[in-house]
């Protein structure tokens, strides 16, 4: 059975450390169990997600909005160099068989909108009241809820 593909979006900005110590622990709970994690490539929570997979042993893909592949952050696996800008995001989690969404603003709300158009399922910690997002109240119950729904 081929490894699931689970998208972990979230602000690249300027986030409290709080926001990226879950974005860690998501991204390691996910390669312990055998998931491939996607995200956008850069800063924030994907990269403190590429960070919690690659210390776990896991495969990180960072999907960029610009044309550089050596613009991903240092624990990417596999860049993906778009040129696309924010267009990006569709690709981000049409790639997933799930989405966890983690904080995160503007960007954020459309990749989940572009997820739940796409029929993907999404699970939220601390992130956008949306119908058909899912709530978590932490990182093991937000793995454990998008592996069983990817």
């Amino acid at each position: 059975m081929a490894a699931p593909y689970v998208a972990v979006v979230g602000a690249g900005g300027d986030v409290s450390s709080d926001v990226l110590a879950v974005a860690e622990a998501v991204g390691a709970e996910l390669a312990r169990r055998g998931a491939v994690v996607v995200t956008g490539g850069l800063g924030g929570v994907m990269e403190a997600a590429c960070r919690g997979a690659r210390s776990a042993g896991g495969t990180t893909v960072g999907i960029l909005p610009g044309g550089d592949r050596g613009a991903a952050n240092a624990f990417v696996s596999v860049a993906v160099a778009t040129a696309m800008g924010e267009l990006r995001n569709g690709l981000v989690v049409r790639s997933a068989d799930a989405v966890v969404a983690i904080a995160g603003g503007d960007g954020t709300l459309s990749e989940i909108a572009l997820a739940l158009k796409a029929g993907k399922r999404v699970v939220g910690i601390a992130t956008w009241e949306i119908d058909g997002v899912r709530a978590a109240a932490g990182a093991a119950e937000a793995v454990a809820l998008a592996l069983s729904l990817a």
